[in-house]
């Protein structure tokens, strides 16, 4: 294994995902703080309508977003490692123009639906006004513009301070708020205002990276990215994945309370919480392999060994996450949120085949797209998804809480095997011209 480090790509992706993982590793412990003061002073009841409240919010985000900072690392990285800067210019003007116009179409609409639809994801009619006025947060939430922007100039650590600042916010808010005995409007107000605070300061770190390297001038908004071939069937198959990965986080919390209810809802996110903490290890990698693979040959076998490096070493590292929620899962539950949440247990046991699916399998979407294969991952998600939504209900309806459980490990599981059998494909088509 020492002659892995001798790759300098490899280094490089160790060292950029390591400015991710501590800026994680805090954000996790603040998030799960978090989720504890709320979970312990709303109940589980309301703990469960500030679930619905806020993923219907990111429901709407990320079916609405483009994802565009994928654009600014696949045309603005290769242009930059090529010392040219028009490409990345314009790839960022495209991307800024897609959120501006994705933020306000789908928070009209959002605001719009709410009142038909709440009723079917148990969100009651006195909390509607707090639903809408969250998703006013619709034209800065995800901030993926200057997400790409810092990617593609490698300032992984600004965005490891970024990712540090609002959760510490959230956890010291809601720690007052528990302390106080603050009413349900109030923790709706710190989620709020956390999530407003920390996509205004990514903007401004991007903001402040462009103008410190002399590159904001030239940087125009745009819906006519000219200059890059391909641009928009790249976006629009982005868009379309990240549609089908939101089904899978904030739209699966409000299918489950929709038909099961918001208690159920809550104990759902608790435990799915505690599973992605398994995950991070990858999500880490993920993020750093990317903008990384991106700039490589991919007709040589390098990156398909930074590959297969990367996936192995996540899965060391995660090995130690996934056993310690094995044994001391339920522990860990009572500890963190309460007796009242011992329900998610059960669920946790099942959950955590994801993330042990997830941690090998985190670089295939990347590879696929470096490949400019953006079609792949999308089919590989839209058959997860048509599996997910064609298993829950059943499951639910039978099983409960854990029926939507089996659901979700089913179609990721699904989602792998075809990722994978892609991702294979590819391979042998670009090493039989090599």
């Amino acid at each position: 294994m020492k002659h892995w480090f001798k790759d300098a790509h490899f280094r490089s992706l160790l060292k950029n995902s390591s400015y991710l993982a501590v800026s994680k590793v805090v954000a996790a412990i603040a998030g799960i703080a978090t989720l504890a003061f709320a979970g312990r002073g709303l109940g589980v009841m309301l703990f469960g309508m500030l679930v619905l409240i806020t993923s219907y919010a990111k429901a709407a985000s990320g079916l609405s977003k483009f994802q565009s900072w994928q654009l600014i690392v696949r045309y603005g990285g290769q242009a930059l490692a090529l010392g040219e800067h028009e490409d990345f210019k314009s790839s960022t003007g495209f991307a800024f123009a897609l959120d501006v116009v994705s933020g306000i179409g789908g928070m009209i609409v959002a605001v719009m639906v709410l009142p038909f639809l709440g009723g079917w994801f148990g969100i009651p009619d006195k909390y509607l006004w707090l639903a809408m006025l969250y998703c006013t947060l619709l034209p800065t939430m995800g901030a993926a513009t200057p997400v790409g922007v810092l990617r593609a100039l490698d300032r992984f650590d600004l965005i490891s301070w970024q990712g540090t600042t609002y959760p510490i916010a959230r956890a010291v808010l809601a720690g007052i708020a528990f302390a106080a005995g603050a009413p349900f409007e109030i923790y709706v107000g710190i989620w709020f205002i956390t999530d407003l605070g920390g996509d205004i300061y990514f903007w401004f770190l991007a903001w402040r990276e462009l103008r410190r390297r002399g590159l904001l001038k030239g940087i125009r908004p745009t819906l006519r990215p000219t200059t890059l071939p391909g641009a928009w069937r790249f976006a629009i198959h982005v868009n379309l994945t990240s549609s089908l990965i939101t089904a899978w986080g904030p739209i699966a919390r409000l299918v489950v309370g929709g038909l099961l209810g918001p208690s159920a809802a809550a104990l759902f996110r608790v435990a799915s919480s505690l599973a992605d903490s398994a995950q991070k290890p990858a999500d880490f990698l993920s993020k750093a392999f990317y903008p990384e693979v991106v700039r490589m040959d991919l007709s040589t076998k390098h990156p398909w060994k930074l590959m297969l490096r990367s996936a192995a070493f996540s899965g060391m590292v995660a090995s130690a996450a996934v056993l310690l929620l094995l044994v001391g899962g339920k522990s860990l539950v009572s500890l963190i949120f309460g007796d009242e949440f011992l329900g998610a247990y059960p669920v946790l046991m099942v959950l955590i085949i994801a993330p042990v699916i997830g941690i090998f399998s985190f670089p295939l979407p990347s590879m696929l797209y470096a490949l400019d294969r953006p079609d792949a991952p999308l089919k590989a998600r839209l058959i997860g998804t048509i599996v997910y939504f064609g298993l829950i209900a059943p499951l639910c309806w039978n099983f409960g809480i854990m029926g939507a459980a089996v659901a979700f490990v089913l179609a990721y599981a699904s989602m792998g095997i075809v990722l994978a059998l892609q991702v294979r494909a590819e391979y042998r088509r670009v090493r039989s011209k090599a």
